[in-house]
């Protein structure tokens, strides 16, 4: 794997991205792992945007996943994107 740690194209592109989509932008938290099975890129946002983020029927977060598939492509490495879900969920 070709992947430096200490350069985050991938982290910052969808930081970039879910900025754009939400209401909250300062509320976004994009971090970055790197372990044997590629780079793990986690996001978490306000509890009210997790729909935008998530959108009808799992498009938009799938979307973000093509995207990544494709960076991971050209940059010859495998990037996999975890939405966390916002603490104190009333279900």
């Amino acid at each position: 794997m070709t992947v430096d740690p200490t350069q985050n194209p991938a982290r910052d592109f969808i930081e970039f991205i879910v900025k754009a989509i939400v209401d909250k932008s300062d509320e976004v938290e994009v971090s970055q792992s790197v372990d044997d099975l590629g780079v793990l890129i986690t996001l978490k946002v306000a509890k009210d945007d997790m729909g935008k983020i998530i959108g009808r029927n799992g498009q938009t977060a799938k979307s973000l996943r093509v995207l990544l598939r494709m960076m991971g492509a050209k940059n010859d490495a495998r990037y996999n994107l975890k939405i966390i879900e916002p603490e104190g969920n009333m279900l």
